[in-house]
């Protein structure tokens, strides 16, 4: 096991790049960083820059606006970077998939290699589809 698979087993700094969406992920995702699921004691860590990311988190639906923004968040992430598709927005444009701007679900877009489902997603989802990442790491 090479140095940065041992480090990323045990602290993944996530990026949250929030596409077009009613914003309940966003909920979810605020509750899992609260004393009630503690998502930092899987290392699991919320950062404001994708330069300093171990993993996208992407949540909402793409749309034409929002694929070269994450086209450059994605870029600019130093690799690896992984890809979790969240909510059913995230991973197949939910009830947005019919409308005129949207742009493709995310791995139509860039790799991905987690999805977790839902609408929204529950915390225990996510905290679950995080520790499985950090297992296929």
């Amino acid at each position: 096991m090479g140095l940065k698979s041992f480090c990323l087993k045990k602290s993944l700094w996530v990026f949250h790049f929030a596409g077009a969406s009613c914003n309940n992920c966003d909920i979810e995702i605020l509750d899992v960083l609260t004393p009630r699921y503690d998502a930092e004691r899987f290392g699991i860590q919320l950062v404001g820059s994708p330069r300093h990311a171990d993993v996208i988190l992407v949540s909402g639906s793409i749309n034409q606006r929002d694929k070269p923004r994450l086209l450059e968040v994605y870029e600019q992430a130093a690799k690896p970077v992984f890809v979790v598709a969240f909510g059913a927005c995230g991973c197949t444009g939910g009830i947005f998939a019919e409308g005129n701007t949207f742009a493709g679900p995310v791995d139509k877009i860039i790799p991905v290699d987690a999805y977790i489902p839902g609408c929204p997603p529950k915390p225990e989802a996510m905290l679950s589809g995080i520790v499985k990442l950090t297992k296929q790491i």
